[in-house]
């Protein structure tokens, strides 16, 4: 059965957060809020925080800056997941991950679909490595943060969750990368 075992010692990581936004600030910007308080709960640090307009060019800059950074571990984006026009956020960060991780999309959706049933079908959540760096894009509602962070991340970034979570493999993701098959 999936758990903490608590023999682990709990790893903090640097997490940055990036709300896409034409409208959001930094006093009014909820979901980024609630990323950030449980984050900080769960005993991870906050890396960094930022607010983009939904232009892809500026959240790739921003997105491409967090993942070379060293002291970026982890990004999660809220915002900008939907189909309206300026929805873009899949679309400029998708074609810079080197490994997609389709899996977190589709329990990003079940959990949803439990809650707001098939309106969940109105979220491209998505998910993937951009070198050495995951990248959690997670829809701008509240609701969505709350489900992302409790739902998968809380234990998937907790070294102590068994019987496997992202932080173990951290040390390995560049093996791609050394291999120049990147």
């Amino acid at each position: 059965m999936p758990g903490i075992d608590e023999n682990r010692k709990f790893i903090p990581l640097n997490i940055a957060i990036m709300t896409v936004s034409d409208t959001r600030s930094v006093e009014d910007d909820r979901s980024g809020d609630i990323l950030v308080k449980r984050l900080l709960d769960a005993g991870h640090k906050l890396g960094d925080r930022a607010i983009v307009q939904d232009e892809k060019p500026k959240i790739q800059v921003q997105i491409k800056s967090w993942s070379q950074d060293e002291g970026i571990d982890i990004v999660i984006t809220t915002g900008g997941t939907g189909f309206t026009g300026r929805d873009v956020t899949p679309e400029s960060i998708e074609p810079l991950f080197d490994k997609r991780m389709d899996g977190f999309s589709t329990i990003f959706q079940q959990i949803s679909y439990a809650k707001i049933g098939t309106s969940t079908i109105q979220s491209r959540a998505t998910a993937g490595l951009i070198g050495t760096t995951f990248v959690f894009c997670l829809p701008g509602s509240p609701g969505a943060c709350k489900d992302g962070w409790d739902g998968i991340l809380l234990a998937q970034l907790d070294y102590r969750h068994m019987p496997c979570n992202f932080v173990e493999i951290m040390p390995r993701l560049d093996e791609h990368l050394k291999r120049g098959n990147g």
